[in-house]
């Protein structure tokens, strides 16, 4: 099925599913009034459903692979939108497919299959916060104990990669040699997932001290040692992350997200994947929303995801990236998981309408410490 793209801004189609078999009661569910309405977020969601192998994986779009970052993202949207069991089914499945030492290959085929064996320190270590998160959803120990030694083994692989200057680096090859550089982006993510874990265990009465100073020294790398990184300064993640993951305080991460606006926005259409191209793309466009939201830029977070609703299709999936001023699609007709799952989670951030809600404002998280030398 081809997506249908809007004729111009503010054109974007909304779904025409009904009311019918949602999994939830509507005003459970996150909405932004005039912008995303509760029976939409759960068409969303039943779009990203709708992608759910049987056995619990959730590939980008239909016949394309699956990498595990992607699915956790995935899996939290589902679990916001209601379908817990769904998502349920999505943290079985990377319980399932495990590695003994904690990690997960990068890539799988849309069969199940192993498509690049490389293991990829931030894609590891994102199961920590979807955990957590499913676990500020529904508050049951059971549950977070049965899923905890994933957690445990995870961030043990990851932070076996942290470097002495606090950086993690970025994958580890089949062969077992580590990659030669630790990615801003990755790291940032991997400082989030970290604090996370660091939560989970704190919720059974557990400890991990080790985690702990892993993380002081992971955010005095994201806030103070940016040349450590290999530059991606073009890409808008190298511009937000560093602030979603809380490494910086308040109102430097506003300061910095002020300072980067004209580079990676084009008003009135969203943010831009890289610095050099007009090309938009959903997914940035609601995590930068989210990072607005964790400095208090709410209204301004609203607009990007406002923005957004451009790249919605009429079942409610969102095309990944449009092109301006051709309105064209980029990849052409793609309608990511993730995607769809990042405007979920911006929703629910930016109405409160979770327990979860709060997630990456580090609300229920341990402060990021920076053990050597504050910001």
């Amino acid at each position: 099925m081809t997506a249908a793209l809007p004729a111009s801004p503010g054109g974007a189609t909304v779904s025409s599913r009904g009311r019918v078999g949602l999994p939830s009661v509507l005003g459970s569910v996150p909405a932004i009034a005039g912008v995303l309405e509760a029976d939409e977020v759960v068409a969303t969601a039943g779009a990203i459903a709708a992608l759910q192998r049987a056995d619990g994986m959730i590939p980008w779009f239909e016949g394309g692979h699956c990498d595990p970052w992607n699915h956790v993202e995935a899996a939290m949207a589902l679990d916001v939108a209601g379908f817990t069991a769904a998502a349920r089914s999505a943290y079985q499945w990377l319980a399932d497919r495990q590695l003994p030492e904690g990690a997960w290959f990068n890539y799988f085929t849309a069969s199940g299959d192993v498509e690049d064996p490389r293991l990829d320190t931030n894609v590891c270590a994102y199961v920590a916060v979807g955990v957590w998160h499913h676990h500020l959803l529904h508050g049951d120990p059971s549950t977070l104990g049965d899923l905890w030694p994933m957690v445990d083994r995870a961030m043990e692989f990851v932070l076996r990669w942290q470097q002495p200057d606090g950086t993690v680096r970025w994958s580890v090859d089949p062969d077992g040699r580590p990659g030669r550089f630790a990615l801003l982006t990755g790291s940032s993510s991997i400082l989030h997932a970290a604090r996370c874990a660091v939560a989970c265990a704190e919720a059974l009465g557990l400890e991990r001290p080790d985690w702990e100073l892993a993380a002081g020294r992971l955010a005095h790398a994201v806030a103070h040692n940016r040349e450590a990184f290999e530059p991606k300064t073009e890409f808008a993640m190298d511009w937000y992350y560093p602030v979603l993951s809380g490494a910086l305080e308040r109102a430097r991460g506003a300061a910095h997200l002020r300072a980067g606006w004209d580079t990676f926005v084009m008003e009135g259409l969203g943010v831009r994947c890289v610095s050099s191209g007009p090309w938009v793309t959903a997914a940035e466009t609601a995590e930068c929303a989210l990072a607005l939201d964790a400095v208090g830029e709410r209204a301004r977070a609203v607009d990007l995801v406002t923005w957004a609703q451009a790249h919605r299709t009429s079942d409610g999936s969102y095309l990944t990236g449009i092109v301006y001023p051709e309105w064209s699609s980029f990849p052409a007709g793609e309608r990511s998981s993730y995607t769809a799952a990042a405007v979920v989670l911006a929703v629910d951030a930016l109405s409160d309408t979770s327990p979860a809600a709060g997630l990456f404002r580090g609300d229920c998280l341990p402060a990021a410490v920076d053990l050597m030398g504050g910001c």
